[in-house]
């Protein structure tokens, strides 16, 4: 089991060398623990300390980390499979709670990361206390497609590049590819969650940009008449996929109003 006493640590988790980093003290065992997970091309530094102040505001314990092949963890192999996010949420995020001593955990995912949050949540129902998807997506449309091929083109022509170098050094070219060139596959068009989402019990808090330029609200739609349990749906004005960041105060606010409801 990871040190909970620690700060930044490596774990291992479904047979990879994992980066993470406990936020704040250690949680009362009567309390859950909020459980971050990034987005496509993400890692710890790009939260830029939403996961601290949300930890800050509710009281409660966060765990942030990196998966394969991003910030410091152990490097991607390529090519990714068609079911790379079902795979991190039924075998890799399962086994990173266990290596961390995490039982009911708030799940709080940014577009990859609330896709695996939603499928964590379905596969484990008995587990999830609760979950924020933001940005999530459950099926692949036509602007998906043509936001990332934006982003391919910053990537080649930008400075995308040296700016996610930052945060992710070594990986960064194969945490590219492993993104851009897996959800641009043809074969990837038809990828779909929708038949999990019935499996989804448990609290839920859906948010996206009303401007989201990688998704449509047919995303929220969707997930929220599919879903099983309880759900709250805003839609963040003025923002575009990553709303956590461009309408913090916003965010967090409505993010600790849902989880404080829940002690």
């Amino acid at each position: 089991m990871a040190d909970k006493q620690s700060d930044a640590f490596f774990i291992e988790a479904a047979g990879r060398r994992l980066h993470a980093r406990w936020i704040g003290a250690p949680a009362n065992d009567e309390q859950p623990v909020l459980v971050f997970l990034h987005e496509g091309l993400g890692g710890i530094g790009q939260w830029r300390g939403v996961p601290e102040d949300l930890c800050r505001i509710t009281g409660l314990r966060g765990l942030v980390y990196e998966r394969w092949g991003f910030g410091e963890s152990e490097r991607l192999i390529l090519p990714r499979p068609k079911d790379y996010m079902t795979h991190e949420a039924e075998q890799a995020l399962p086994a990173v709670l266990e290596a961390c001593g995490i039982t009911r955990p708030i799940l709080i995912g940014h577009s990859d990361g609330g896709s695996i949050a939603l499928i964590y949540a379905a596969a484990h129902p008995e587990n999830a206390k609760a979950c924020v998807s933001i940005a999530a997506h459950v099926f692949v449309e036509d602007i998906t497609l043509k936001g990332i091929r934006g982003v391919v083109a910053h990537w080649e022509s930008g400075d995308l590049k040296p700016r996610l170098a930052r945060y992710h050094g070594a990986n960064t070219d194969a945490m590219f590819r492993g993104w851009a060139e897996t959800w641009l596959r043809p074969d990837f068009r038809d990828w779909n969650i929708e038949a999990y989402l019935s499996k989804v019990v448990c609290p839920l808090l859906v948010m996206q940009g009303k401007h989201d330029e990688h998704a449509t609200l047919a995303q929220v739609e969707a997930i929220s008449r599919g879903v099983s349990g309880p759900v709250e749906t805003y839609i963040v004005p003025g923002c575009a996929h990553s709303p956590h960041l461009e309408a913090r105060e916003d965010v967090l606010t409505h993010m600790a109003r849902f989880i404080v409801a829940l002690m």
